[in-house]
């Protein structure tokens, strides 16, 4: 399955908003050293309940907007 996610880095309240055609994932880190991109991994990760290894970014790795691959 292929999410499309717009990242808010540097949030005070990180949670994961589920609208039609992207999710809004709010993480506290900033996107230093690739910091903010793994949170995402991480938050996607809890809210499916899959491991992080199985979670990738395919598009979008310096942007706030990823295309982001996890098995279905």
């Amino acid at each position: 399955m292929r999410i499309t996610v717009q990242v808010k880095p540097g949030s005070k309240k990180p949670g994961i908003e589920k609208k039609k055609d992207c999710w809004v994932i709010r993480v506290r880190e900033r996107p230093v050293e690739n910091l903010a991109n793994l949170a995402v991994i991480q938050a996607i990760a809890q809210e499916l309940g899959v491991p992080r290894s199985q979670v990738k970014i395919l598009q979008g790795n310096t942007s706030k907007t990823k295309v982001v691959e996890v098995p279905d």
